[in-house]
């Protein structure tokens, strides 16, 4: 049996949403979670998986994507985080891509690449996509309402757990992992 792990959204979930970010300088990282990943490592192989549709559509360059997902990865390892992998999709919806979550693409490299069991782990994140992404490769998704997750929610299924942020998202995961 593979280890479980826990896919993170990024924008909204473990930094700040301030829209389409070109510079490191813009992630900023929400007060808990380093906290909470720390907490959350020590049982589970922790990954980020973020839509970055703003590639796509020519608001960013790719390239300062991948810095700003690079000063993140950096950012949680100085503080004793370790992110498995990072993983980006940078099409937008209507490209019909099968990385852009809630599609499961990911999550089976994950599985194949670093043995993950993808029926124990958990996707975290603040649109309806991020909470259904594990469902569908068999595990469970948590929805925060950080970042978008106060506009969407409504959108959910009465039966998603749903948690004010990554803190109370860890101790919900921890609880039942």
């Amino acid at each position: 049996m593979g280890r479980a792990a826990v896919f993170l959204d990024r924008d909204g979930t473990i930094i700040e949403d301030r829209g389409y970010l070109s510079s490191p300088s813009e992630a900023v990282l929400f007060p808990d979670t380093v906290r909470a990943l720390r907490a959350l490592q020590e049982r589970f192989a922790l990954f980020v998986v973020t839509n970055q549709s703003g590639v796509a559509k020519g608001i960013t360059r790719l390239e300062d994507v991948e810095r700003v997902n690079a000063h993140v990865v950096e950012l949680l390892a100085a503080q004793g985080v370790r992110i498995v992998r990072l993983y980006m999709c940078p099409h937008q919806r209507t490209d019909g891509c099968g990385c852009i979550k809630p599609n499961t693409h990911f999550l089976h490299e994950a599985e194949r690449d670093f043995g993950v069991d993808l029926r124990r782990s958990f996707s975290v994140g603040d649109h309806p996509c991020d909470a259904e992404l594990a469902a569908r490769a068999g595990g469970q998704g948590v929805f925060v309402l950080t970042g978008h997750g106060g506009e969407h929610v409504h959108e959910l299924a009465a039966e998603q757990v749903v948690v004010a942020g990554i803190g109370e998202a860890a101790e919900w995961i921890l609880g039942r992992g």
